[in-house]
């Protein structure tokens, strides 16, 4: 009898080099596993600049932070992602931000935008959900263009715990983004 032992690769950030040329495809690495995923449609896109808008001309009027549209945050060498959307707190920028301008830590928001297929959304509902709870993420919003909705997790006892499922019609708000409000359409 013959037996087998299969050892799964392992992918790293200097693994990523070999597919610089591929533009049709986003690569990710969680926890050393490789996802790749086609890049994103136009609705999706739109959606991200809706967010990253409303964040925007809330920060701009704040003072407090900025928001970033498809950033990478490199946390490790096993886990290098590339959130839809992400807010930082001027404070917390300063010290995520590496010398050539990358994100190494995590920022107080992060945003992803749902692509279709159940591998896209077990990737953000789960494997996305454990890292940004792990990293520090201090609240991950999961945006369903489709259904016209936003799950919002909240950090809660070091862990990312979803707080409410908000539709079109309600008013979007965070502690962490005081006095941001936005109605939930306005994202779509």
């Amino acid at each position: 009898m013959q037996s087998t032992t299969t050892n799964s690769v392992r992918w790293t950030t200097a693994d990523l080099t070999l597919f610089e040329g591929d533009r049709a495809n986003r690569y990710e690495i969680i926890d050393g596993e490789l996802f790749v995923t086609r890049a994103p449609d136009w609705k999706h896109q739109a959606v991200c600049v809706n967010i990253g808008t409303a964040l925007k001309l809330w920060s701009d009027q704040s003072g407090l932070g900025q928001a970033a549209i498809n950033p990478g945050i490199v946390f490790s060498e096993s886990d290098n992602v590339i959130p839809d959307v992400v807010w930082a707190s001027h404070e917390r920028l300063e010290q995520l931000l590496d010398e050539a301008g990358h994100l190494t830590a995590a920022p107080e928001l992060v945003v992803e935008v749902l692509s279709p297929g159940k591998p896209n959304e077990r990737r953000d509902r789960e494997a996305k959900l454990k890292l940004y709870s792990v990293r520090g993420v201090l609240e991950y919003w999961i945006v369903n263009f489709r259904e016209q909705s936003v799950e919002v997790y909240r950090r809660e006892n070091a862990i990312l715990k979803l707080v409410a499922t908000l539709y079109a019609q309600d008013e979007m708000t965070s502690p962490i983004l005081p006095g941001f409000s936005c109605l939930v359409s306005q994202l779509f």
